[in-house]
């Protein structure tokens, strides 16, 4: 996986181009070159490049590993404040709250808003139970609220429904 190290080095490499690009269309116009407008598109595109590398410079792309955390998969995010994942019917409680601490750490972002003055994320752990064939239901197992103004919450708050986890199936040996 890329750092931000090796973005801000790749930006480097694209700000030069850049400039080279911009210093023939430069030329190209002097000269009256025919391709001189695709130059100009070229060194406009080169620009375009050139700040997104910039920005994937400035902003951490790595995720969260917490010891002890199990795979989930998003299953609704309104963007704002509310999220679902879902895990395997076989967790623990142990399991099931690294694996929230890890999807509120990985799932935060500046750019949530908090509504109607909640600044809190929710990230609700769910799996899926079939008590007879053809019939699915969803079993919530837990949630974590974390805060939507710092990146690190050291007080996230976690809570976990024991009375859910007696309704999973149990495993045949």
């Amino acid at each position: 996986m890329f750092t931000t190290a090796d973005f801000l080095q790749y930006t480097q490499w694209s700000g030069i181009a850049t400039l080279g690009f911009a210093a023939l269309a430069a030329l190209a116009f002097i000269l009256k070159w025919g391709i001189r407008f695709r130059l100009v598109g070229t060194t406009g595109f080169m620009l375009v490049l050139t700040a997104g590398l910039f920005a994937l410079s400035l902003v951490p792309l790595s995720r969260t590993v917490i010891p002890g955390a199990l795979k989930y998969t998003l299953v609704y995010d309104n963007g704002s404040t509310q999220t679902v994942i879902a895990t395997s019917p076989k967790i623990s409680p142990s399991q099931l709250e690294a694996t929230l601490r890890q999807a509120a750490s990985n799932l935060y972002s500046y750019g949530r808003l908090g509504s109607r003055g909640d600044n809190y994320l929710t990230v609700r752990a769910r799996t899926l139970i079939h008590p007879e064939p053809g019939v699915s239901i969803p079993l919530y197992l837990g949630q974590v609220k974390r805060t939507l103004t710092q990146r690190e919450d050291p007080e996230m708050a976690v809570e976990i429904y024991p009375e859910k986890f007696a309704q999973l199936p149990k495993p045949t040996a």
